[in-house]
C-alpha cells in the first residue's frame, strides 16, 4: 500500500462525479471525499506502524524527473487536513442549488487532488505541476459560481490568477537553476546542493514571492479579500481552509531547507512581515461591514502569525505553525459556513442588516459563539495550542515579536465579539431565521468536535509532525 492511491481516489472521483450527472453529482462527490478521508486514516495507521508508504518511480529520464511522493509526518498531517475538510466542505454545500453541479463538484475533487499532490510531492517539478493545477479549479469555481456583479467578480478572479501564476514562475526559475546544480529535481538531491550566500538569497526570494502571494502576506495580499467575498462559500472554504496552507507548508518543506543561510540572515525581516500582517489584518477587520470580508481579514491576521512562526527557524515555531495551520483550517471553514447559513436565510452579508438572530435560534447561536471563541484562541480550543506555541517561539527570538504578535488575540477578540454582537444579539429581527437543518448542524458539530478534541489533546498531531520537523531543522542547521 502506498500513498499514491489517495491521489487516484480523488482523481477518479472527479471524473466519476462529472459523469454521474447533475442529479447525483453531490452524492458521488461526497462518497469519494469520504473514501479519500477514510483511506488517509488507513495510510496513517500504516505509517504509524513504521511502514514505508512513500512512492517513487522514474517518470522522465531526460530531464531527470520522478513521480516521487513523500509520506512523512508533516505531509501526512497536511494530507489529513485536505481529505477530512474536503467531504465536510462538500457536505456543507448541500443546502445550495448549483447550475451544472456535476462540473462544480468535479472541480472540488480535482482541486483536492491537486492540493494533496502538492503536500505529498518530493520532486520539485512534480510539486510545481500540482501547485499550478490547484489554480485551475478554483479559478472556474469562483468565476462561474461566485457572488455579486459578474464583471467585478471576473476582475477579482483574474487578478488572483495572474498574481499567483506570476509568483509561481519565479519559483519555477529557481527549480530550474537548482536542477542544473543537482542534476535532479528530487528534494533529497536538492537539499545536498552547495550554494553560495548570494545564490541562496536569490533562491530564497524566488520561493518567497510565490509563497507570500499564496498565503498571502502583506503587501502581496491585495487579491485576497475580494476573491474571498466574490467566490461561492465553498470556494472560500477551499481557499482559506486548505489552499493557503500550501504556501505555509512549502515555506517549511522547500524554502527554508534549500536556502538556510538566507533564512538565518534575514530571519527577523520575514518575521516582521508576518507580524505586520497580523496587525494590518486585525485593524482592517475592525472596519469591515461585510461579514465575509471581515472573516477574510481575520484570516489574513492569523496566517501572518503562522508565517512568523515558520520563520523563527525553531522547533517550537515550526510545531506551533503546523498546529495552527490545521486549527485555522477547521475554524475558518466553520466561520465561513456560518456566514453562508445566515446568507441562506437573510440573503445579505451586510452586518448592519443582521441582528436579533439569537432569540430565534439558540442552537445556532451557541455553535456560532463556540467558533468565535475558538477563533480568538480561547484555552481548551485547538487554536490556543497553536497560537500559544507560536508566540512562545517568537518570544525566544525577541520578546517584542511576541507582544506585537499577541495583538491577534487582543484585537481578534474585540472585532470578533463585536461582530457576534451585531450579527446575533439585539431585538428580534423582523426576518424569520429558521433553525439549523440537520445537514448544517452535522457540519458545525464536526468542526466544533475537532477544535475541542485537539484543543484538549493535541498529542497525536504533535507526535506525528515532530520527527519530520526535527529532520527539516537539522537540514537547515547543517
Amino acid at each position: 500500500m502506498n500513498v499514491s492511491l489517495i491521489l487516484i481516489i480523488l482523481f477518479v472521483g472527479a471524473f466519476a462525479t462529472f459523469l454521474a450527472g447533475d442529479k447525483l453529482a453531490s452524492k458521488v462527490a461526497l462518497f469519494f471525499g469520504l473514501a479519500a478521508a477514510g483511506f488517509s486514516i488507513v495510510l496513517l495507521n500504516h505509517y504509524n506502524l513504521g511502514e514505508n508508504i512513500s512512492f517513487v518511480c522514474q517518470w522522465i529520464s531526460k530531464p531527470n524527473i520522478s513521480v516521487a511522493l513523500k509520506a512523512d509526518g508533516l505531509s501526512m498531517a497536511m494530507l489529513l487536513l485536505t481529505t477530512v475538510l474536503t467531504p465536510v466542505i462538500i457536505f456543507s454545500s448541500f443546502g445550495n442549488d448549483y447550475k451544472n453541479s456535476k462540473s462544480f463538484y468535479a472541480l472540488i475533487l480535482f482541486m483536492s487532488f491537486a492540493m494533496a499532490g502538492t503536500f505529498l510531492a518530493s520532486d520539485g517539478l512534480l510539486y510545481y505541476i500540482f501547485w499550478e493545477l490547484s489554480l485551475i479549479p478554483i479559478y472556474f469555481i469562483a468565476l462561474i459560481w461566485g457572488n455579486g456583479d459578474a464583471e467585478e467578480r471576473k476582475k477579482a478572479v483574474v487578478k488572483f490568477f495572474i498574481y499567483t501564476l506570476a509568483g509561481s514562475l519565479f519559483m519555477l526559475v529557481a527549480f530550474v537553476y537548482l536542477y542544473q546544480k543537482a542534476g535532479s529535481f528530487l528534494i533529497e538531491d536538492l537539499y545536498k546542493v552547495n550554494l553560495s550566500a548570494t545564490e541562496q538569497l536569490w533562491i530564497f526570494l524566488a520561493f518567497f514571492l510565490a509563497y507570500a502571494i499564496k498565503i498571502p502576506l502583506i503587501p502581496f495580499h491585495t487579491w485576497q479579500a475580494n476573491v474571498y467575498q466574490k467566490a461561492p462559500t465553498v470556494g472560500t472554504m477551499l481557499l482559506s481552509g486548505i489552499m493557503l496552507k500550501m504556501g505555509l507548508y512549502s515555506v517549511i518543506r522547500w524554502q527554508l531547507p534549500l536556502a538556510p543561510l538566507a533564512a538565518k540572515e534575514y530571519r527577523c525581516i520575514f518575521i516582521a512581515i508576518g507580524i505586520a500582517g497580523v496587525m494590518y489584518g486585525s485593524i482592517v477587520a475592525l472596519r469591515q461591514k461585510d461579514l465575509k470580508k471581515l472573516l477574510a481579514y481575520s484570516s489574513l491576521a492569523h496566517v501572518g502569525l503562522i508565517a512568523a512562526g515558520t520563520y523563527t527557524l525553531t522547533l517550537d515555531g515550526f510545531r506551533g505553525a503546523v498546529l495552527q495551520m490545521i486549527a485555522h483550517g477547521f475554524v475558518v471553514v466553520g466561520l465561513f459556513f456560518v456566514a453562508e447559513i445566515i446568507f441562506r436565510r437573510f440573503e445579505t452579508r451586510v452586518i448592519a442588516e443582521m441582528g436579533g438572530i439569537r432569540s430565534q435560534t439558540p442552537k445556532f447561536t451557541s455553535m456560532f459563539l463556540i467558533l468565535v471563541l475558538a477563533s480568538v484562541a480561547l484555552p481548551s480550543t485547538f487554536n490556543f495550542v497553536g497560537e500559544f506555541t507560536v508566540l512562545y517561539s517568537l518570544s525566544q527570538i525577541n520578546i517584542w515579536f511576541a507582544i506585537l504578535g499577541g495583538t491577534t488575540i487582543i484585537l481578534g477578540a474585540y472585532y470578533m465579539l463585536k461582530m457576534f454582537q451585531h450579527v446575533m444579539l439585539g431585538e428580534t429581527n423582523s426576518k424569520i431565521f429558521a433553525d439549523v437543518t440537520i445537514n448544517e448542524g452535522i457540519t458545525l458539530v464536526i468542526v466544533i468536535t475537532v477544535l475541542f478534541f485537539f484543543g484538549m489533546y493535541p498529542k497525536p498531531i504533535i507526535d506525528l509532525i515532530t520527527p519530520s520537523l526535527q529532520e527539516i531543522l537539522t537540514q537547515i542547521n547543517r
